[in-house]
């Protein structure tokens, strides 16, 4: 799963930081200090390894390395870099979707999965305590590397000077440990620097204080040593690549499952390095819900805005609204049901292709909408229960999720019961009505025309909200000025079919603008949704439509075009020294 490593008796050291998931408290930085001066031979006790490997010019040679990131830039040492414990591929910070929170370059106390490598399809980051021995690593690698920004090419450090108030600085940036009340801990970073001299440190007792510096000065080579961590228990391998454990081995571990379940024990001091289990097309599970007049869109960083790097390499933005053209609106690939656009209480399946609905009408959108063309989905009622009932056609984005579509002038909605028709309320008859087990089918038909929206909104005007681990646009709703801007449009329509049988023209006429396909059930009723391309009653060809399934990528794609109109008219004016929120 890593680069291979040979243990040739030749070459130059290789620094890998050793992170044992379990934190084994006899090494880590809250245990007694006396223990960590312990003599040079107990290396193998401490999370930190150095290898020895070939010739680097050979092994090059042998194994061409992978490009790095999703935006296949070289390394940047100037900043912080993760290294995925699958694909063995560096990520820059500005390219990671997730909220990281404080972090340094040069870290390795941690576990990082790309959305490439994770079963969920979102990256999965977790920090963990780091050992004295790491904190000084990291921090006189940062030392370093501004020293070569600046120009100066220093490789010592003063102790007492530099790489102790280093680590004071980014305390919180370089591990999980509460930060120390007393300054004891400055002994041990004095005795963890003794003790590994010559093993990965260097010595020099100048006029002006003891020096230090990496006896490894190669600084790519620091990173997590996963293979060690799989060993440890921290990680394991699946079919499906390198995962987080469920859960951690170690000396706490029946404490901890006693006050998992309820039982008396003492707090532990471990770190659960589970997963959050996350549906297979992911989206977090921990999200905000449009509601109150709000909608969230859950955005991702955009490694193309300008000043990007120089924002990344910034640390004058710690704690101030981030602007939102650095970051992009986080579009899924694959038409699903939303998880944050639904009345909260409808329970949604783990592979977002079912609902189940619960007491009074509740609704729920898909997460793609369409403006113009022909486009088709079906549902199939896989339970219904005596008196329970759906309403299912398109909505706009302003349809309310707790009424039935329908309900007001945003919706078109097609019922289970009587086969009644709705919108604004107003119930016609329509066709027959439909039960468990049937097949129904919703097209929609809108004529492009000289008004027709072309490309989507742009966020990137929009301020950003942090949620949990992740950042979203906040939108605020303007219902009422939207109701004057509808518009009926010439040409439109909605059919519905039921097991392949066209039921007729439903609604003609309807008001111009964005539709989703959505579902409104009542009490406990389950239907599960396909939007293609392969259905159980596909229309007849003559209609030319297309399956809901095709606007993924074609959304993609609008909302980049949409995302590069806004920086190109804007070009000049996006300025991190004259943002204002």
């Amino acid at each position: 799963m890593s680069e291979e490593k040979d243990d040739g008796k030749n070459g130059c050291m290789e620094i890998e930081v050793n992170q044992d998931a379990d934190d084994k408290t006899p090494n880590s930085e809250t245990d007694n200090e006396s223990s960590i001066s312990s003599t040079t031979n107990s290396l193998t006790k401490m999370d930190l390894s150095v290898k020895l490997h070939a010739d680097d010019e050979k092994k090059e040679k042998k194994q061409p390395e992978a490009g790095n990131c999703y935006c296949g830039k070289d390394r940047n040492l100037n900043i912080v870099e993760l290294l995925c414990a699958n694909c063995i591929r560096w990520f820059h910070e500005s390219c990671i979707g997730y909220q990281l929170g404080k972090l340094v370059p040069f870290l390795a106390n941690y576990v990082f999965l790309c959305k490439n490598c994770s079963q969920t399809g979102l990256e999965t980051f977790r920090k963990s305590q780091a050992q004295i021995t790491q904190m000084c690593v990291t921090a006189i690698a940062n030392l370093q590397q501004a020293s070569a920004k600046e120009g100066t090419n220093k490789l010592l450090f003063n102790k007492e000077k530099e790489i102790i108030p280093y680590i004071e600085y980014h305390w919180e940036a370089i591990t999980t440990t509460s930060r120390r009340v007393t300054q004891s801990w400055h002994s041990t970073v004095t005795k963890t620097l003794i003790k590994d001299i010559h093993v990965l440190f260097v010595f020099e007792d100048k006029g002006d204080g003891q020096m230090y510096g990496l006896m490894n000065t190669e600084l790519t080579h620091i990173k997590p040593n996963y293979e060690a961590m799989i060993k440890g228990g921290t990680l394991k391998v699946t079919e499906m690549g390198i995962q987080h454990a469920v859960g951690l081995k170690s000396r706490n571990m029946k404490r901890k499952l006693l006050a998992d379940l309820g039982g008396a024990g003492k707090k532990s001091r471990g770190i659960d390095l589970a997963t959050p289990k996350l549906p297979p097309h992911g989206y977090p599970l921990d999200h905000p819900y449009n509601k109150d007049g709000y909608r969230y869109l859950l955005a991702e960083p955009d490694p193309h805005a300008p000043f990007r790097q120089e924002f990344d390499e910034s640390s004058d933005w710690a704690g101030k609204p981030i602007p939102g053209w650095l970051y992009r609106t986080s579009i899924p690939s694959t038409v699903l049901l939303a998880l944050h656009d639904r009345a909260p209480q409808l329970k949604i399946s783990e592979d977002r292709l079912a609902v189940t609905g619960e007491k009074g009408y509740s609704t729920v959108r898909a997460t793609h909408f369409v403006t113009k063309g022909c486009w088709y989905w079906e549902a199939t009622i896989e339970e219904m229960p005596e008196g329970s009932a759906t309403r299912m056609g398109w909505g706009q984005d302003y349809a309310n999720l707790q009424a039935p579509l329908g309900y007001d002038k945003f919706g078109y909605s097609w019922r289970s019961k009587k086969g009644t028709k709705f919108h604004e309320s107003h119930g016609k008859h329509y066709g027959t009505g439909y039960s468990e087990g049937d097949t129904v089918g919703f097209m929609i038909v809108m004529p492009q025309s000289n008004t027709t929206k072309l490309v989507p909104n742009t966020y990137k005007d929009r301020p950003l909200v942090k949620f949990k681990s992740h950042l979203y646009y906040e939108e605020k709703d303007h219902v009422q000025e939207r109701l004057k801007l509808l518009v009926s449009l010439s040409g439109s329509k909605i059919l519905n079919f039921k097991n392949g049988e066209c039921q007729g023209v439903a609604f003609d006429g309807i008001y111009q603008g964005s539709y989703y396909p959505t579902l409104s059930l009542y009490k406990n009723v389950t239907v599960s949704v396909n939007f293609g391309p392969n259905f159980k009653y596909p229309p007849p060809a003559e209609y030319e439509w297309k399956p809901m399934s095709e606007k993924g990528e074609e959304a993609i794609c609008e909302q980049t075009m949409a995302d590069l109109m806004f920086l190109t008219e804007n070009e000049g004016r996006l300025r991190l020294d004259s943002f204002v929120l």
